[in-house]
């Protein structure tokens, strides 16, 4: 085979694992976790997520947090399970495919591109504002003129960090995320350590067995909020998975990456989570968890409270804001990964138009997935700017539906495509059966409770639609559901305009199409 010019784009070659022409054993083990924590920015994540869950259920903060992890998990083995027998880049749409036909499989990579695209216009509002905050601009902080240029910039540089190479993002999430957890961990600690000392703030609190009781939330439309919120925290894993095709071993390091990665998290959100509510309490006022002025950001606060505003304690709040400007910034780049990898592979597969298929003769990435998904996130940011701050913030809640659509989707394809072969062992039933099966019914119970229940109800979130025959119903809700319907459109649009895909998709329809049905790797 010869090598190819280093110069412009050439069509994906094929659409199966390893043939459409990405870099290949690009990464290892420790890039993959890497890619799969960085993906959900565990400092920017617990800064705009911690007080949003402790207005919510209060001193139960960390059970919450803990909660959350076990549909993560059990949809993490579904992911390890279906890429040791497809690594293909398109995850989701490519596995739903396969289990349950072309339209549902189309749904399924638009679950992963929408929620991706919302939620890139939060991680960049975060970037800019962090970034003026870093240097002292608390003006422009809070200018939302200037917050969105910056924004802007952050999606730019970001796109073509991605689209210079994998392995170049791979080197940069590596030093940014090894920083953030050892920041993370010395905030923690430090935190603790004053609670335990005479230099406990006012309104801290010793660790309790109580935190840990899910019996004591205050209600059950509390908990399922709490843990859909918490649920936002932990996603970004699957990111890991995304580029299985530039993964050395790609039939089994993405898989153990995405499990290691949930089990990281945990370990590291229970941590934060507890001390930063020993430190600052869950009062609504100062620095207090639930105080409402600090919900959207709850470390910068604390940062200068646990380390103090002068010498090396100044230094490290300062740090504490740099990394989840970085946080933030990582998780920007990570998202564009996943999104470019979707899209790419479902133009491979002739399910969208054939140029989201091209790729960099040089760097073997995505070109036109890749810049596509860098300027759909930087219009979607602007128009909703635009539009109001309020509808922005509500966008970003309902992020949380079009996760659990798409990580749901792939529990319910694992044990469908599987189906046949779960007796065959003890490890088969409850890996690639029963733990899925539970992860996608517990995303699909918090999708439709919140849904219809918790986000319908018009008072909450910031803001709120009447619709015909319905009534007032939250803003949250309408932007989630009307994002999957907007999916819906445009996949009938596809159909008839190309239709291939629809007609004779190039993937098994179903695991009963095949005789055995799919067996895994022999262990």
């Amino acid at each position: 085979m010869t090598t190819p010019p280093t110069a412009g784009t050439f069509q994906a070659t094929g659409s199966g694992a390893g043939e459409k022409g990405l870099k290949g054993n690009a990464l290892g083990l420790f890039s993959s976790v890497a890619i799969g924590l960085a993906s959900t920015a565990p400092a920017y994540s617990l800064a705009a997520t911690l007080g949003i869950i402790v207005a919510g259920v209060g001193l139960q903060a960390p059970i919450i947090t803990i909660l959350a992890f076990i549909p993560m998990l059990l949809i993490a083995y579904a992911y390890k399970e279906l890429n040791e027998v497809d690594p293909d880049c398109g995850t989701t749409f490519v596995w739903a495919a396969r289990a349950f036909g072309p339209r549902t499989g189309w749904m399924g990579g638009w679950g992963i591109v929408i929620a991706d695209v919302i939620v890139m216009a939060n991680l960049a509002q975060i970037a800019g504002s962090y970034g003026f905050q870093l240097f002292g601009f608390g003006g422009l902080a809070g200018s939302t003129l200037w917050t969105t240029v910056a924004g802007v910039i952050w999606i730019i540089v970001m796109t073509a960090i991605c689209y210079v190479g994998i392995e170049v993002s791979a080197t940069l999430q590596r030093w940014l995320l090894c920083v953030e957890v050892a920041m993370l961990a010395l905030f923690s600690v430090t935190a603790l350590v004053k609670v335990y000392s005479s230099s406990a703030p006012s309104g801290s609190l010793h660790i309790s067995a109580s935190w840990f009781n899910p019996f004591n939330v205050p209600s059950a439309s509390a908990l399922t909020a709490g843990i859909l919120s918490a649920v936002f925290i932990y996603w970004g894993w699957d990111t890991a998975v995304s580029v299985n095709e530039e993964t050395a071993d790609k039939e089994r390091t993405p898989g153990r990456a995405a499990v290691l990665s949930t089990v990281l998290l945990l370990i590291i959100y229970a941590l934060v989570t507890t001390s930063a509510q020993a430190f600052a309490g869950v009062g609504d006022k100062g620095i207090g968890l639930a105080n409402p002025d600090n919900s959207g950001d709850v470390l910068s606060g604390l940062g200068n409270a646990v380390f103090g505003g002068k010498g090396l304690g100044w230094f490290l709040a300062k740090l504490l804001i740099f990394m989840v400007l970085t946080s933030s910034a990582a998780s920007t780049q990570t998202t564009i990964l996943p999104t470019a990898r979707t899209t790419f592979s479902m133009a491979a597969h002739k399910a969208i138009p054939a140029k989201f298929g091209r790729v960099h003769r040089r760097f073997l990435t995505p070109t036109w997935s890749t810049v596509a998904m860098g300027l759909a996130s930087i219009a979607f940011y602007v128009l909703l700017v635009k539009i109001s701050t309020n509808v922005l913030t509500d966008s970003i809640a309902s992020v949380g539906l079009g996760i659990a659509f798409y990580y749901g989707l792939t529990g319910f394809a694992c044990v469908w495509y599987f189906r046949r072969v779960l007796t065959r062992s003890a490890r088969d039933l409850w890996f690639k059966g029963i733990l899925p099966g539970l992860g996608g019914l517990m995303l699909l119970f918090f999708f439709c409770y919140a849904a219809f229940d918790v986000y319908a109800a018009p008072d909450y979130g910031f803001t709120s639609v009447k619709l015909p025959w319905v009534g007032r119903v939250g803003g949250v809700t309408v932007i989630g559901l009307g994002a999957l319907v907007l999916g819906l459109v445009l996949m009938l649009v596809q159909w008839a305009a190309q239709g291939s895909w629809f007609r004779d998709p190039d993937v098994p329809v179903s695991a009963a199409s095949r005789e055995p049905v799919p067996t895994a790797p022999a262990e």
